[in-house]
């Protein structure tokens, strides 16, 4: 396997991992604790594995050497129902893991630049490889964050617009999210991902000071 997979494989896995955990741990804040009673506000992986977004859709990515990995895990139950608020506190609960994303993507970034400054350019192979990840770890996470917003039930751009709809048209809206997942992986195999890696780019470059 290639080394620039090795390094980015744990940045994904960490990324989708605790994008999910801030949605179960925003609804427990708010008042519903089905996340917690399932077990999934735990960093364990294996609790969120999702055999498509985990698994299929990254191996597919390395196999066709694609330049960047992405993938999702499966989401974290939510009785919506049981917020105080519901339909305002939907709104806290889908953007908590875009937000996740990209306070990691913020974190790695500061990592990166700490050991530029601390060491420049004389760095042993391990801190190069530590850099190399916090490389990966800005662009999968801007990534991600910006897949997720897409208005589209059930990814959490969907669940925000849902949210900020007034109901009659909310309740219209959500009709559409059994059909949701099969729009994403539509538009994944139109060409969608390479989209957002155009626009995350300069964010990521920024974020690097590149």
């Amino acid at each position: 396997m290639d080394a620039s997979i090795i390094l980015a494989l744990p940045v994904l896995l960490l990324a989708i991992v605790i994008h999910e955990v801030s949605h179960g741990y925003i609804a427990y804040l708010f008042g519903d604790s089905t996340a917690k009673r399932a077990g999934r506000l735990t960093l364990n992986p294996i609790a969120h594995i999702d055999l498509f977004g985990t698994i299929l859709l990254p191996a597919l990515l390395i196999f066709v050497r694609s330049p960047v990995l992405f993938g999702w895990a499966k989401p974290v139950p939510v009785n919506f129902y049981a917020l105080k608020k519901p339909k305002r506190d939907s709104i806290f609960v889908a953007i908590a893991g875009p937000a996740s994303n990209i306070l990691m993507a913020i974190f790695f970034a500061i990592v990166s630049w700490l050991l530029f400054f601390a060491f420049g350019n004389n760095t042993s192979v391990f801190l190069e490889d530590v850099r190399i990840m916090c490389m990966y770890g800005v662009q999968i996470n801007i990534i991600f964050a910006l897949f997720n917003l897409l208005p589209i039930l059930p990814l959490d751009g969907g669940r925000v617009l849902a949210g900020l709809l007034p109901n009659r048209l909310a309740y219209q809206y959500s009709k559409l999210e059994p059909y949701g997942m099969y729009i994403v992986i539509l538009l994944l195999f139109l060409g969608v991902l390479n989209f957002i890696i155009a626009i995350s780019n300069p964010i990521v470059s920024f974020l690097l000071g590149g």
